[in-house]
């Protein structure tokens, strides 16, 4: 490996240090921020952004997308963890950007929704995640759903890319 090159590698490595944590509480902190405003001004009263069709409407999901496996709340929250670990040791090992990136945005999604399984009612590993964005008949959502769902969709395009320096998973 030539020097220029290990250069380069140290200072990917270096970006990933800061860039990653960066976006991570990033997507968490404006997760939790978004959730908690709206639970605390708009509960009972829907805001409306563009008439019915876009507003912010409070909605406890216990299930998983699309309220999917409602009765599994626990096991979704474990699942969460694993997830979550997994997504840290894959990042600390990537050198690729854009993995880099489109990975933080996975983890801190996850890790938005998990907040709310583990601190909201009704308890513990059993809380319900906070939904609000609606957008005409399609499920509510929240800023960690958005993360999720643009990391997930980067990832599946750069699958289409030609080989770089992705890390292998943990």
């Amino acid at each position: 490996m030539s020097s220029d090159a290990v250069k380069q590698s140290r200072a990917l490595v270096r970006l990933a240090r800061w860039t990653s944590p960066a976006i991570v509480a990033t997507v968490v902190v404006l997760d939790q921020v978004t959730k908690s405003w709206i639970v605390a001004t708009h509960s009972l009263v829907p805001l409306e952004i563009i008439g019915h069709d876009i507003e912010f409407r409070v909605a406890r999901n216990s299930g998983g997308a699309f309220s999917t496996f409602t009765n599994a709340t626990f096991v979704l929250a474990v699942l969460a963890i694993g997830l979550s670990i997994w997504l840290v040791r894959t990042l600390r090992r990537s050198t690729d950007r854009a993995t880099i990136i489109t990975l933080s945005l996975v983890l801190g999604g996850a890790l938005g929704n998990l907040a709310d399984r583990v601190f909201r009612s009704p308890g513990v590993l059993r809380g319900h995640v906070v939904d609000f964005i609606k957008v005409g008949s399609f499920p509510s959502f929240n800023v960690a759903d958005s993360a999720i769902t643009v990391g997930a969709l980067l990832l599946v395009l750069m699958s289409f890319r030609s080989s770089g320096d992705v890390a292998e998973p943990a």
